[in-house]
């Protein structure tokens, strides 16, 4: 009866959690309060008496006022930074006011607009045939929401995501920074807070955004997850980075397929044109137009080298010094390039090249993309797929 005395070894996410179990995300709280209002919303049906002119115009005015606070955010921070102003809490006022009123219209109508979104994203999910009794499993339910960020942890002589701890949105730069400090020098690892722009929680978390192309997408995405995590794909996401690739590889191709259809059927003047197949050759006597998929590629790739050679100093200084390569061609999002880096953005290889480097899962998808006739047959055949494995027998059979 009597157990032994050590404690147990913790894995890498144990470890990093005594960073951050203070500024970790409320899920519980915000899944408490999402599916309350989604009950309550669902019961009044507010979205059923508009017309469809009425519903797409609520949607547009929607995300065309998501714009509109952006840009008095935008304006209210510039006037309190401006040196120039006597006064700049005082000049900032009126803006402020305009920012709160914006805000009110906004939180006032983002019920009604996530409605008509979940019923057109229902609506053809079931005719493509991935529905059942004339509605989707699980029901397309999401909320826009400030999201949280993500840190991402990596060891520093390969790369591979050993963590990923959500962390509450109020999280400043500065605080990021320093979580970021904290974790690497006790632990010895590369560690990233990296921002999400969804989340597949129940009703999802899809961040607000002026571009109803990216909305769409987003919210199919995320629903793929919640489809992929009744199945055994999804039920391994955690079991290998193959099946974290192919979860996400999978999502972000019949999100972009599918949230296509969406916008060709409800909101056709917002579908964007598609990629040309031929890209025109360069002019002669120009230089070459920066191209972020080949151009990171080739640093992922070059990277593994220096890191299979134990060569890892040399991998990180070499590492910024290419986003300092990024930053100067316009890509000053890019706040570091590192082992987490990859290990995160590595796993989104539905187009070819990027933060995947060579990995050749996410080009097992595509090719399997390419072979199947339409998006849902695709994600019925990989949605019972258990292993890496499992896609290769699929390709070679």
């Amino acid at each position: 009866m009597l157990g032994g005395s050590t404690a147990p070894a913790l894995n890498r996410s144990d470890q990093v959690r005594r960073f951050t179990r203070q500024l970790e995300f409320d899920y519980v709280g915000w899944t408490t309060e999402s599916l309350t209002e989604k009950f309550r919303n669902s019961a009044l049906g507010a979205a059923n008496y508009l017309s469809e002119p009425e519903r797409k115009e609520l949607v547009l005015d929607y995300v065309e006022l998501i714009g509109e606070t952006a840009r008095l955010r935008g304006e209210q921070e510039a006037t309190l930074n401006d040196p120039g102003l006597p006064d700049p809490q005082q000049a900032a006022e009126p803006v402020a006011l305009a920012l709160h009123e914006a805000s009110e219209r906004l939180e006032a109508l983002r019920p009604l607009a996530e409605s008509v979104l979940q019923e057109n994203v229902s609506a053809v999910l079931d005719d493509l045939g991935l529905g059942w009794g004339g509605a989707p499993f699980p029901p397309v339910a999401f909320r826009f929401s400030s999201l949280p960020s993500a840190l991402v942890v990596s060891p520093r002589d390969v790369i591979r995501q050993d963590a990923n701890l959500q962390l509450e949105p109020e999280l400043n730069l500065e605080e990021q920074v320093k979580l970021e400090s904290r974790v690497e020098q006790e632990l010895d690892v590369s560690a990233l807070v990296v921002p999400i722009g969804g989340l597949s929680t129940y009703p999802t978390m899809v961040m607000q955004s002026a571009a109803v192309d990216w909305v769409t997408e987003t919210i199919v995405h995320e629903w793929v997850h919640q489809y992929l995590a009744l199945r055994p794909l999804g039920l391994g996401y955690n079991r290998s980075p193959e099946l974290r690739t192919m979860n996400e590889t999978v999502a972000s191709l019949v999100g972009r397929e599918i949230g296509r259809e969406v916008l060709a059927r409800y909101f056709p003047e917002h579908l964007p044109p598609p990629p040309p197949e031929n890209p025109p050759p360069p002019i002669a006597g120009e230089p070459p137009v920066f191209d972020f998929q080949i151009e990171m590629r080739e640093t992922r790739e070059h990277v593994d080298e220096l890191l299979a050679q134990g060569r890892i100093e040399e991998a990180e200084g070499y590492m910024e010094a290419r986003r300092r390569v990024f930053w100067e061609n316009g890509y000053r999002h890019i706040r570091r390039i590192n082992q987490a880096y990859f290990a995160f953005y590595g796993a989104y290889a539905d187009v070819p090249g990027g933060p995947a480097g060579e990995d050749p899962v996410g080009e097992a998808v595509r090719q399997l993309w390419d072979q199947v006739e339409d998006p849902a047959a695709f994600l019925r055949q990989v949605a019972g797929m258990s292993s890496f494995e499992d896609l290769q027998a699929v390709l070679q059979g």
